[in-house]
């Protein structure tokens, strides 16, 4: 028995107990009694106890049944003959499970094919333990649950504290998955700054980290100065995009929620926000074929010799087209629940209607405007295809628009793509770029945050 086929089993007992218990106790309401909850509650209950408790272990299960597949294969004859070398015996062992669940026919290294039947009997074996125990599990906690049917039982109580436990289970596993992400970014972080002076990283205003294999190769000397990346992430992704996407999105918002006629509407909010669908490789293509070499064009006729065909402003003026419909859709959410008694009491008093807009109706909705706007920079700073297509990877420390420039996502990938070695400068890298970067937005984030606090409690 598999794990999916115990999964299955244990769902089917939940939902025969929950059946089973709605019906008794719509047998207790017919002879008269008058139950304390509904029927479909003691049957939810009931299948919540018979499902969650087994479904508990199987998650348990499933790492620690791959830990001892693996104690048994190796304890076997062919398994002590494997090389003491651990990085070895994992791929033989990788082999052997990929050879066993007809993921490849053969492996590279001998061993793993006379080990893949092992491999099979033993997963199979401590499946159908775990698959067992999971339904002894679940039958059981269903007589349990079953025993509580009764008249003056609070069975939505029950569900509902079962409902608030999973709720807080899913918290918790957003924090720890948040608290994971920030630990290993921060351990890893901590050895490339043994390495690394982080003055050096910070401050300085040179980025090279490929290593040379002579001394006289460029790069040799693997400066990591970060100051070119933030600035390339800040000019492309804050400032460009944001004098596109800010203007455009907010008049967007604003024409559709006070000026446009309801069937306008109807149409144009889908159109507009169809363009938060289209993949990012896709406004790529646009910017490297169509926008760069208009901005290549446009620099040479003004007389900038430097012009680039990867340049800043074309990769910042499409990421503005894209985040668009992030500060449309929040703005115009936001002026739309702002109370029609304000609009009315500001026309009575003889403002116009533009007036009223930006006297009344902007600043009541300043709080998810400014969300938007932070939503929009996230997501123009977490961008990478558009830069690595349209502005280039050279890190340059400069204000011209129309010259090539990389930022801290894109470096990020150019760092981690490929097979690297996790104890070298470059590769540590990419991993205090991400802490920097998650450092700088949780500050932005909070300055936002007081911001936002600061004017709701002036409008509500």
């Amino acid at each position: 028995m598999s794990l999916s086929l115990a999964l299955i089993a244990v769902l089917a007992i939940a939902v025969a107990a929950g059946l089973f218990a709605r019906n008794r106790a719509s047998g207790l309401r017919g002879g008269g009694a008058r139950l304390n909850s509904l029927p479909n509650y003691h049957g939810l209950y009931v299948a919540l106890w018979a499902a969650l408790p087994a479904l508990m272990f199987l998650a348990v299960w499933a790492p620690t049944q791959a830990s001892l597949v693996n104690e048994a294969v190796l304890a076997s004859p062919v398994g002590r003959q494997l090389p003491d070398f651990e990085l070895a015996r994992d791929t033989i062992l990788d082999e052997a499970r990929e050879i066993a669940t007809g993921e490849r026919e053969v492996g590279f290294n001998p061993e793993s094919t006379s080990l893949a039947p092992i491999y099979a009997q033993a997963s199979a074996k401590y499946a159908a333990i775990g698959g067992a125990i999971a339904m002894v599990i679940a039958l059981a906690a269903g007589l349990f649950a079953m025993r509580r049917v009764r008249v003056d039982f609070r069975a939505r109580s029950g569900v509902e504290r079962w409902m608030m436990g999973l709720l807080l289970a899913a918290s918790l596993i957003a924090i720890l998955t948040t608290l994971g992400i920030v630990l290993s970014l921060l351990f890893e972080s901590l050895r490339f700054f043994k390495l690394v002076s982080p003055s050096e990283f910070l401050f300085g205003t040179s980025w090279s980290p490929q290593m040379a294999l002579r001394a006289d190769q460029a790069g040799s000397s693997e400066a990591f100065g970060s100051v070119p990346l933030f600035w390339g992430t800040i000019f492309i992704g804050a400032i460009i995009a944001m004098i596109v996407a800010i203007p455009l999105g907010l008049m967007c918002a604003i024409f559709l929620t006070q000026y446009a006629h309801p069937t306008v509407r109807s149409w144009l909010k889908p159109i507009l926000e169809i363009l938060a669908g289209v993949p990012t490789v896709v406004y790529g293509y646009f910017a490297a074929l169509t926008v760069a070499p208009m901005i290549r064009d446009l620099g040479l006729a003004i007389g900038i010799s430097s012009a680039s065909s990867e340049s800043a402003l074309a990769a910042g003026l499409v990421m503005g087209i894209m985040i668009i419909p992030f500060v449309s859709s929040m703005a115009d959410d936001s002026i739309a629940a702002v109370p029609q008694a304000m609009r009315d009491g500001s026309l009575a008093l003889g403002a116009t209607k533009s007036e009223t807009i930006k006297k009344v109706v902007l600043p009541a909705a300043l709080p998810g405007v400014v969300g938007g706007v932070l939503l929009a920079v996230s997501r123009a700073i977490g961008e990478t295809m558009i830069v690595v297509m349209a502005a280039g990877l050279a890190a340059n420390l400069t204000a011209n628009p129309f010259e090539s420039v990389t930022t801290v996502t894109t470096q990020i990938v150019q760092l981690l793509t490929g097979d690297q070695e996790f104890d070298s400068a470059k590769t540590l890298a990419a991993f205090a770029l991400g802490l920097a970067l998650f450092i700088i937005t949780f500050i932005l984030n909070f300055i936002a945050l007081r911001v936002v606090r600061k004017y709701r409690e002036a409008y509500e």
